[in-house]
């Protein structure tokens, strides 16, 4: 079982302070997705950004000294500006694209006003205006990744499903694979299960754009309610490939209400091999510094390697301010998420 530390907890500025949307609401940080390209992290708040030069897609540096929220910079190309809805972010298994994906859970066939909720994108690492969509078809002119859809609904097997997981990991053959990982799936939106699965391709990257070269399919499956040691029922919220150990980490995250009618929101994060990963292996829980599963206070929802021994977390705590442990007693402003940075070891 691996053990986690916590090195540093913060919060990230991610526009400026009383930022309102066009219905005069204040805008709100919703961290989902993160990955780290070896300077810089690239996040994503799940709900848009207003302003002509914003975007719900922005990167800030990673210094020795900490994460520089001043070096904040967005990614406004027009493909990442109608994009909605962005709930995990990856490196290719060659570490030289990055990849973003939508949760994939809404979509209309007869207006395709949702096809913006329907993505899968892919740019050169470092070159976010070359971003391209990955299957695309282009239905009444509106863009969308309706063709990877339907795929992903054949593979997953029911009406609805929401993806909140994406990663790439070095494939046993001459393709890597592109895993998806599912948070929810059932009828409707309004009639599913929370379940922790992963489906997944083969792929190969030609001209800055991928290619499934098989089917999509399940891989991976676990019940992290099934653990004695989880105490709330869980959702997948994040899949991370580990390079320097050659494992992947599932995370998972619960929003539930006790007893009384109180919200309680948190996360648990898991390990498997990537030998136990494609033999079926059930992962681990990571553990805390005193031996029990390591259980974060906020909603956890993204998840970066920063190198062989530290990890990002971001928080999506939808519109809750509270800051628990990360500065007990203050609430966040509406414009910062918070995270925490934590160390690895065996």
């Amino acid at each position: 079982m691996l053990k986690a530390h916590v090195l540093t907890h913060g919060t990230l500025r991610c526009f400026p302070p009383g930022l309102t949307d066009p219905g005069g609401q204040e805008v709100n940080a919703e961290v989902s997705a993160v990955v780290f390209d070896g300077q810089r992290l690239i996040l994503a708040s799940d709900k848009p950004v207003p302003g002509a030069h914003r975007s719900s897609v922005f990167a800030v540096d990673v210094t020795a000294h900490g994460i520089d929220d001043q070096t904040l910079t967005y990614y406004t190309h027009e493909l990442l500006l109608r994009t909605r809805k962005y709930e995990d972010f990856a490196l290719t298994a060659q570490g030289d694209h990055v990849l973003a994906t939508t949760g994939f859970d809404r979509i209309d066939l007869e207006s395709h006003d949702l096809n913006a909720y329907n993505h899968l994108l892919i740019w050169p690492l470092g070159e976010p205006d070359r971003v391209a969509a990955v299957d695309p078809d282009p239905r009444d002119g509106v863009l969308g990744s309706l063709e990877l859809r339907d795929k992903l609904s054949e593979a997953i097997g029911t009406p609805y499903f929401k993806i909140e997981g994406l990663a790439a990991v070095p494939g046993r053959g001459d393709d890597d694979l592109l895993l998806f990982g599912v948070r929810e799936m059932g009828q409707a939106h309004d009639d599913f299960d929370y379940v922790s699965l992963v489906v997944g391709a083969h792929y190969r990257v030609e001209d800055d754009n991928l290619q499934l070269t098989d089917k999509l399919r399940r891989f991976y499956q676990f019940d992290p309610d099934g653990d004695p040691q989880v105490d709330h029922r869980c959702g997948l919220s994040s899949l991370e490939y580990d390079p320097h150990h050659d494992r992947l980490y599932l995370l998972t995250s619960f929003e539930t209400e006790n007893g009384q009618g109180d919200e309680q929101i948190g996360g648990y994060l898991w390990s498997v091999s990537l030998d136990g990963f494609y033999s079926q292996t059930p992962p681990d829980l990571v553990a805390g510094e005193d031996g029990a599963p390591m259980v974060f206070e906020h909603k956890a929802e993204g998840l970066a390697v920063l190198d062989d021994t530290r990890l990002f977390v971001a928080y999506d705590n939808d519109r809750h301010l509270g800051l628990g442990s990360i500065a007990p007693g203050e609430a966040r402003a509406p414009c910062e998420a918070p995270y925490t940075v934590l160390a690895i070891r065996d």
